[in-house]
């Protein structure tokens, strides 16, 4: 006879609230990827566009956006000529590389890339 679980208000615990607010912004599609290319360098719209392979212009935008209005990206416009902006992470962005680094190391050991069904993880 199966044993018998009792499930109430206290037999699972709610999720941290940092846990919620930090993948409620970098679980969004595309993010994750745009912080990992600004930890390493600054780079120019264009060359965001170049580093995260299908993401369209309106959404790197967008998600752009996002990340500074979390306060994790700069805008920087060089007047030029020619007119270049270009994004930088912040401080408090800059302070993800960490967690990120850790991230990728625990994909390459439990989320190979040749696993069925990876290609639909992003």
């Amino acid at each position: 006879m199966a044993e018998d679980h009792k499930h109430g208000e206290s037999a699972c615990k709610r999720v941290d609230g940092g846990i919620t607010r930090v993948f409620q912004l970098l679980g969004k599609r595309w993010t994750g990827p745009i912080v990992a290319v600004l930890v390493e360098q600054p780079a120019h719209f264009a060359d965001l566009c170049r580093a995260v392979p299908g993401i369209s212009e309106r959404m790197l935008s967008d998600r752009l956006t996002e990340l500074g209005a979390a306060g994790l990206v700069v805008r920087e416009v060089d007047e030029g000529p020619p007119l270049r902006v270009s994004y930088r992470l912040t401080e408090a962005g800059a302070a993800l590389e960490p967690a990120l680094k850790e991230l990728g190391r625990w994909a390459e050991e439990h989320l190979p890339e040749s696993r069925p069904g990876a290609e639909n993880l992003g």
